[in-house]
């Protein structure tokens, strides 16, 4: 696809988890991460990076505290409300019982071992992506209270706010941040959310946690933040964070719940493969110099 306009898309992009670099500055991985994206949704819309203005709301180091839990081995989930969400994600995936009951005192790599023969992927890269997956989720969903959780989605509703932009763009658990935050703000206006690779419906982990609380009987159901106009879903059918599929079947007002391929083996869930795949430039393409 190839576009031209006369003006940049003003977008705010929201992170996933695997991001935090304690060796830099907040603002300064904002800015290498920009670049990185916008140089990912510019290959994808075959069109120069100077026609993406890309506000990257990183809030990582928000959650780094509880992230990690001290004395935790690179084989166990330390955070008992890490291994809480490792349990319902495994049972999401349908996984034996004995695989999700194994995930609260057996070692990581007994879930890890299960969810890489299902998917055939990299027994240690899964491994090393569920540690981290449900530190950062845990550290964010701990509760709706939560001094951690109110400074990130606070932090990507302010750079909503300042950067003005048309389009916010989230991956994985940013889309969980970015709905928080939107729902939080409902004097921000903007024209398109889209989501990609989103574990919001994901039941007990992440559905049931989410505030505002999805309700209505007598099927509970979330809902489009109020300040967005268009919601637009993407998500690869072998991804294993964006489950269950059919996003739009768990909320109200999503226009396009979209699932297609984004990459083989593993990419499937990886930020930049999204950024570039022919579903989320068809989808941006309208916005584009208009």
């Amino acid at each position: 696809m190839t576009i031209s306009g006369s003006s940049p898309l003003r977008i705010v992009g929201v992170h996933g988890v695997g991001y935090f670099n304690p060796g830099a500055a907040a603002e300064g991985n904002s800015e290498a991460q920009s670049a990185l994206w916008t140089l990912h949704l510019a290959a994808g819309l075959a069109m120069p990076s100077d026609s993406i203005d890309l506000d990257f709301a990183y809030y990582a180091h928000l959650l780094a505290t509880g992230a990690v839990t001290q004395g935790a081995s690179e084989d166990q989930l330390g955070d008992p409300l890490a291994r809480e969400l490792l349990a319902q994600w495994l049972q999401a995936l349908e996984a034996p019982r004995p695989v999700t009951q194994g995930s609260l005192t057996l070692p990581l790599r007994h879930a890890a071992s299960w969810v890489a023969k299902r998917y055939s992927l990299d027994g240690r890269l899964t491994r090393l992506f569920i540690r981290v997956f449900f530190r950062e989720v845990a550290a964010y969903l701990r509760a709706g209270d939560d001094e951690a959780r109110a400074a990130a989605r606070d932090l990507v509703a302010s750079r909503i706010a300042e950067h003005r932009p048309r389009v916010v763009v989230a991956h994985s658990l940013g889309t969980v941040v970015a709905y928080e935050a939107l729902h939080s703000r409902p004097d921000l206006d903007v024209e398109l959310l889209l989501t990609m690779g989103s574990p919001l419906a994901l039941p007990h982990a992440v559905f049931d946690r989410l505030a505002p609380r999805p309700d209505g009987t007598p099927t509970p159901l979330g809902s489009r933040p109020s300040s967005v106009a268009r919601w637009v879903n993407i998500a690869d059918p072998g991804d294993p964070v964006a489950i269950p599929p059919g996003l739009a079947n768990a909320f109200n007002g999503i226009a396009l719940d979209l699932t297609t391929p984004v990459s083989e083996a593993f990419g499937f869930h990886r930020a930049g493969n999204y950024l570039a795949a022919a579903a989320t430039s068809a989808t941006l393409g309208p916005y584009i110099g208009a």
